[in-house]
């Protein structure tokens, strides 16, 4: 995720001013990618790598209505879930690891999905961001899960900038008043989907843009 010229780290009062923006717009902002238990989170999650959460969605449908749970993945089989998946990029190699991160959820956890960052981040196809949206969107953990968007957000506004994702994480955690800690990776992430987008961020529209450092703002 190389990003030229990150903008300065903004104040505490601009960023309370806008995570209160954020938050006055969508109060209880939401994930995207639909899920029925922990279980279809991890594997929802880690199926959305290098894909959009409606093409995960669309893929997921009819999957966890059969395979919810480790041990019903497990009978479903690799090729079974290769026959849900394989409109979503890379869906070989990620139906190898849902079946081995269902084994090992099987064998190591007794088909519980663990509640601790290294647990998680042990899991075949799991990495510090997947771990890090589980423990934010099932056990309400303050984690900041930074993809493309947070990271694109972050550097532009100078909400949380950062040479790298660990450094932006970081950023947030240490910048983010704690009261605006749980949500901040969904309006950031929301923000950077929708209005701060990659090539023609939609600077209009935006409800931070007197407020935030980027220099190339859209007309």
């Amino acid at each position: 995720m190389p990003m030229s010229k990150p903008a300065k780290q903004l104040d505490y009062h601009t960023i309370r001013e806008i995570f209160s923006r954020f938050q006055a717009a969508e109060a209880e902002p939401k994930g995207e990618l639909n899920h029925v238990n922990a279980y279809t989170l991890v594997v929802a999650v880690a199926l959305s790598a290098q894909a959009t959460d409606a093409g995960v969605n669309k893929a997921t449908e009819k999957l966890f209505q059969i395979a919810d749970t480790p041990e019903k993945m497990l009978a479903l089989g690799e090729e079974g879930v290769i026959e849900h998946i394989k409109t979503i990029g890379l869906f070989r190699n990620k139906a190898k690891n849902v079946i081995k991160l269902s084994r090992i959820l099987v064998d190591d956890y007794g088909g519980e999905v663990p509640c601790s960052r290294a647990a998680l981040e042990s899991l075949p196809g799991v990495g510090r961001k997947t771990a890090n949206v589980v423990l934010n969107m099932w056990w309400g953990h303050p984690s900041q899960a930074v993809d493309t968007h947070i990271f694109r957000v972050g550097n532009r506004s100078g909400i949380c900038p950062g040479k790298d994702v660990v450094a932006v994480e970081r950023a947030i955690e240490d910048h983010i008043p704690v009261d605006f800690q749980h949500h901040a990776h969904h309006w950031l992430i929301l923000h950077g989907r929708y209005i701060c987008v990659a090539r023609k961020p939609k600077c209009k529209a935006c409800l931070i843009a007197d407020l935030c450092q980027f220099k190339e703002k859209t007309e």
